[in-house]
């Protein structure tokens, strides 16, 4: 399937966005080369590769493109000098600004991918959801953390489901693509960040107590 030039700049956005924040984890944990350059690369393709293989949709997307490989080769290989500085400066604060971002982009991608390959509103806001929150939970797991989506109550999951979801609405109601895109990342993005800064929470589900 052919993307447009559109949906190949929001990819490349994701990958770079999800690729820092995998950089980030692996170098605060203190890997070797070799651990950088995986979790970078899990981070920036493990959801999209879900989406793909749900979706039968072939050659996986960071294999047609075989650009995002090398573009996540250079980020990791050039790490060391543009990261550390922002690690002292900035810390976690930059990893959630870099999740939140690739949350919303992979987030809008996953579902007009979805939606281009003829899936319902509701296949194509899971295939959104799922791209944008696998490769976060697969970086977690390499850096042995338990997976934010899971464990922290502020909103990470229902951000990119609500982005999708603007997406989706927007476009059904005649938006243009660049429109309905837009407020989609920003929707999914906006919803992250203020769910981080402001401290907002899910309600915890506890067991009946007999």
């Amino acid at each position: 399937m052919q993307l447009s030039s559109l949906l190949i700049a929001i990819e490349v956005g994701g990958v770079v966005a999800f690729a820092t924040s995998g950089l980030i984890e692996a170098m605060r944990k203190r890997m070797d080369a070799v651990g950088v350059f995986s979790v970078a690369f899990v981070s920036a393709f493990g959801g999209g590769t879900v989406r793909d293989l749900l979706l039968d949709r072939r050659p996986l997307f960071w294999i047609e493109h075989e650009a995002y490989l090398w573009l996540v080769l250079a980020m990791a290989l050039t790490a060391p000098a543009w990261l550390p500085m922002a690690l002292r400066e900035t810390g976690a604060r930059l990893m959630h600004v870099a999740d939140a971002l690739g949350l919303g982009l992979f987030a809008i991608a996953g579902t007009s991918i979805a939606q281009a390959s003829g899936m319902s509103p509701l296949v194509s806001a899971l295939m959104g959801v799922t791209t944008a929150i696998v490769g976060g939970v697969a970086r977690d797991v390499l850096c042995n953390e338990v997976p934010q989506v899971y464990h922290d109550h502020r909103p990470y999951a229902v951000c990119a489901l609500a982005g999708s979801a603007a997406y989706l609405g927007l476009a059904a109601a005649g938006a243009g693509a660049q429109w309905a895109s837009a407020a989609g990342v920003a929707v999914a993005t906006g919803s992250r960040l203020a769910a981080v800064a402001l401290g907002w929470r899910l309600p915890r589900w506890h067991p009946r107590r007999p």
